[in-house]
């Protein structure tokens, strides 16, 4: 025996040298490629220095031809000015010394002086005497030079891109609120080649370091450009997030930053079809109202019993939920309700409820956790709810103890429900605005169950919701409230 397992040993360790023999052969070939891959994108980047320098190139050359083109036709301007006033002035000298050259009086006397007035005039306006004999451009191009020391030091120092370092994660700052989570990180050390950063979440249900079994994948945020972000519309189903960031050039990603939990604490529950009236179509968050599912589920639960020598469900205690249920019946008769799956027996906790819009009549609300199976919600002294009826008029009231109050606003498209067992406050909210609708104060001394009654429609029911930000800061508002519920407070 111990030679056999020496040699299965021997056989195992085998089979993981020639498994490590293939991963090495096949990282050698994948260094070639990337090594080839890495000299293919050297080339391009060089090309593309080389593309930007003759551009540039070609730029700088135009200007100085444009330079040369200005100067030159500047001074041949001033040429051509030169040249008519000379040939002016050489005429003018003509007709001077000819005039100059009579020498017989008489001939002289026989000049007009209207013409020698003329000769004295133009003579001293000519243009000659206005010519400026400077050139107006100089011949110098040292202003179109150029000095590259500074740019050669530059490209002399120009490295491969190195890996940038893990960000830290400034946990003080991160903020989860409103099932939303954001999240703050810092650089150790200035890096001016970062180009974005990758946000890693998942969602967890052990604190601390991330597990690597039975762990949900990580979902991806890309380029993030700032050192913070917001994730929003979360719906928390577990009781902590992992989240982890990373650097990135424009080559190459550093490592993960250590990762983070955060607590994301909220209330989860499901409906609880073993609870519900038979003409309840239950799913998971959803309940609607099948006027034929009673007679059909009636036929087959009874062929059921009479080809069954077990003892009904309704009757067995022995799984667990109904054990949770303490053995309950489904509801019946006119009690169209269904339970959630999932207590509340402690802190504040909150839900919202979408009614769809053909809906006729339905309640939200809580209560104990063993109900009649013919009691409906707010007609007993153990349940509370609002009600909203749709059938020939809308009435919206607020029900406990087969008592009603009538609630004079608008029904919501969402209704939020809030619920401190430890205070004693279940309130109702539009899911919306967070706009009060009515409050009950009392003093829960058994778990609350929430609890859904509707007829003719359907019912969405979203959990895993924080309690909102808007909520907890009415609060102290909402205590100061007395005799608007007072007709429908009760010390339990």
């Amino acid at each position: 025996e111990t030679l056999q397992r020496i040699v299965s040993t021997l056989v195992n360790k085998n089979d993981e040298i020639h498994n490590f023999i293939d991963m090495l052969n096949h990282t050698i070939s994948n260094v070639q490629i990337n090594s080839s891959n890495a000299i293919s994108e050297l080339d391009e980047e060089f090309d593309g220095l080389y593309s930007v320098l003759h551009e540039m190139k070609g730029s700088m050359a135009n200007t100085i031809q444009q330079e040369e083109a200005r100067k030159i036709q500047a001074l041949q301007d001033q040429l051509s000015q030169c040249s008519r006033a000379l040939e002016s002035s050489e005429e003018l000298l003509e007709l001077a010394v000819q005039s100059l050259d009579i020498k017989n009086p008489v001939e002289l006397l026989e000049v007009e002086n209207t013409d020698w007035m003329c000769v004295r005039q133009v003579v001293t306006v000519a243009s000659a005497f206005r010519l400026s004999l400077k050139p107006k451009v100089s011949d110098s191009m040292t202003h179109m030079m150029v000095d590259f020391a500074l740019e050669k030091r530059m490209l002399q120092a120009v490295k491969f891109l190195p890996v940038p370092k893990a960000p830290e994660i400034d946990v003080a700052a991160c903020l989860v609120a409103d099932n939303c989570i954001t999240i703050s990180w810092r650089m150790p050390e200035e890096d001016s080649r970062i180009d974005h950063f990758v946000l890693e979440y998942r969602k967890t249900n052990f604190d601390g370091l991330p597990r690597l079994k039975g762990e949900q994948h990580w979902e991806l945020v890309d380029y993030i450009k700032a050192t913070q972000y917001t994730l929003s519309g979360l719906k928390f189903d577990t009781k902590y997030m992992n989240l982890r960031v990373q650097a990135c050039n424009k080559a190459v990603a550093g490592e993960y930053s250590d990762p983070v939990t955060l607590e994301t604490k909220a209330f989860v529950f499901s409906l609880d079809s073993t609870s519900s009236h038979l003409n309840l179509k239950v799913e998971d968050t959803y309940v609607e109202w099948d006027p034929t599912g009673g007679k059909g589920q009636e036929k087959i639960k009874g062929k059921e019993n009479k080809n069954s020598n077990t003892a009904s469900p309704k009757r067995s205690t022995n799984s667990p939920r109904a054990s949770a249920r303490g053995g309950r019946d489904r509801f019946a008769g006119e009690s169209y309700t269904v339970l959630g799956d999932t207590a509340v027996e402690s802190g504040q906790h909150y839900w919202e409820v979408r009614a769809q819009k053909d809906c006729k009549s339905y309640s939200v609300g809580v209560t104990y956790r063993n109900p009649g199976k013919f009691d409906q919600l707010g007609k007993t002294n153990s349940s509370w709810c609002i009600h909203i009826n749709n059938w020939l008029q809308t009435t919206f009231s607020a029900k406990h103890n087969n008592k009603a109050k009538t609630l004079d606003i608008p029904v919501p498209d969402r209704i939020g429900v809030y619920c401190d067992f430890d205070g004693g406050q279940l309130s109702f909210y539009n899911a919306s605005s967070k706009a009060l609708l009515h409050t009950f104060r009392t003093k829960f001394t058994q778990p609350l169950l929430p609890g859904f009654m509707i007829w003719c429609g359907g019912l969405t029911v979203t959990t895993g919701l924080q309690v909102p930000s808007a909520v907890k800061t009415l609060q102290k508002s909402e205590n100061g409230l007395g005799g608007s519920t007072s007709s429908l407070n009760n010390v339990a």
